[in-house]
């Protein structure tokens, strides 16, 4: 039901107003309940926008131009976690693990660790061979999370020669293999 419909419903009972469409009053009624739907409208999507985990567009769009980064997120979903995730740094939130459920709340499969040295953090991609594809956004975005007094260390996983001997590779079966420099590299033994 509509404002119209509601405000003759309230003003038929007094029996003071003509409520038809062709009347004075009735127009009167009709132009101030469309007003009153346009106003309920706009008002319904201040709100839904106004809350992060309802917000649809404008209100994901503005949250989002609070930060300088914030990743490529294509459904509305994966933008409200990236800005929920980004929104729960703050002054004291700087622990390990605060650190680790923004970077991945961000859409980042990276893990931060702590190392043997004061002051410097190593972020690691356990899911990943080699650098990550675009990896300077992902980069910048760790780095926007980082605490700014942290120095970042970031660490790519490649082939090692303890591994190369463990599967005894030689020269020959590498060449068998048809790899490249970079393929032979990337040719980590899966677990």
């Amino acid at each position: 039901m509509g404002y119209y419909e509601h405000l003759c419903t309230l003003l038929r009972p007094l029996g003071v107003y003509r409520l038809d469409g062709r009347s004075i009053s009735g127009a009167e009624l009709s132009a101030a309940g469309m007003g009153l739907d346009e106003a309920a409208c706009s008002l319904e999507r201040a709100v839904r926008e106004g809350v992060l985990m309802t917000a649809e567009d404008e209100g994901l769009s503005r949250r989002e131009r609070l930060f300088s980064r914030i990743g490529v997120r294509v459904t509305p979903e994966l933008r409200r976690l990236a800005i929920a995730s980004l929104m729960r740094v703050g002054g004291d939130g700087f622990t390990l693990g605060a650190i680790n459920q923004t970077i991945s709340g961000c859409g980042v499969r990276a893990v931060a660790e702590e190392t043997d040295r004061k002051g410097v953090v190593r972020v690691i991609f356990p899911q990943v061979v080699g650098e990550p594809e675009d990896f300077t956004r992902i980069r910048d975005v760790i780095l926007e999370i980082m605490p700014c007094h942290l120095l970042v260390e970031f660490y790519f996983r490649y082939l090692t020669w303890g591994e190369c001997e463990a599967a005894a590779w030689t020269w020959q079966g590498i060449e068998n293999a048809q790899h490249t420099w970079e393929s032979f590299e990337k040719a980590v033994p899966t677990a």
